[in-house]
């Protein structure tokens, strides 16, 4: 018993004597982000649906509404203050269709290539016609439906290559 708090005296006074750790960031608003207070906060949470809105005084400001529709269905947006002064915004929606973000800052995907576009118009009107490619090869489709593949034998080990392990 005596062992025990001997030890635990022993780490207490260790921690006082332990240096504490620096700043681990040396980003602009990480002092903003320690010490922000929330300056607004609205929730409503009821069986099937929910809102929610609040702001600090970093400048971070967020709502959400969503409502259950099959999983749920939500829509929102958020906006913060970035490392270089710049305010950024995202307004989404999310549900069946996955999460689904927008903003000025996001970037785009480029456009479909001309090429890609015919062959996926190529496509569908081939299936609308009936006709389907699966990626199997067919003889009669190229014009040689007569012609007999050559089979090629497969290598054979020869005797003296490899001997059955003997105990």
């Amino acid at each position: 018993m005596k062992l025990i708090l001997i030890s635990a005296l022993f780490g207490v006074a260790a921690a006082g004597y332990a240096a504490s750790y620096p700043e681990q960031s040396n980003r602009p608003q990480a002092s903003f982000e320690k010490t922000a207070r929330i300056l607004a906060l609205d929730s409503d949470v009821k069986e099937d649906s929910f809102r929610y809105n609040y702001e600090t005084e970093n400048g971070i400001k967020a709502e959400e509404q969503g409502h259950e529709a099959d999983g749920i269905e939500a829509q929102g947006g958020f906006q913060y203050t970035g490392d270089d002064g710049q305010v950024y915004s995202i307004s989404y929606a999310a549900g069946q269709g996955g999460f689904q973000p927008q903003g000025a800052h996001i970037p785009t995907a480029p456009p479909t290539p001309e090429a890609i576009l015919k062959a996926l118009e190529q496509n569908a009107r081939d299936e609308a016609a009936g006709i389907i490619d699966d990626g199997q090869y067919n003889p009669g489709k190229y014009g040689d439906a007569g012609v007999v593949q050559q089979q090629y034998a497969r290598p054979q080990a020869s005797a003296g290559f490899r001997q059955p392990y003997k105990y």
